[in-house]
């Protein structure tokens, strides 16, 4: 699952260290844009429905957060 939610990340920002980062929200690695495309990948790669609510900084701000979110919708 990480590998996958990891490589889906990387075809959209291949300059980020998704791997390192612990902050991708807080420290603006991420914008608004970045988490539209993620959020639309995520839906369609795992058939799932990420709504307004699960659009927090703490979902998005590292990489096993993204998974956690994703896992906890699957």
């Amino acid at each position: 699952m990480k590998e996958k939610v990891l490589a889906l990340l990387k075809e959209i920002r291949g300059d980020v260290d998704f791997e390192n980062e612990e902050k991708l929200i807080d420290d603006g690695i991420l914008d608004s844009f970045d988490i539209i495309g993620i959020v639309s990948e995520l839906n369609d790669t795992f058939d799932i429905d990420i709504t307004a609510d699960e659009l927090e900084p703490e979902n998005f701000n590292t990489l096993n957060a993204i998974v956690a979110l994703v896992e906890s919708l699957m």
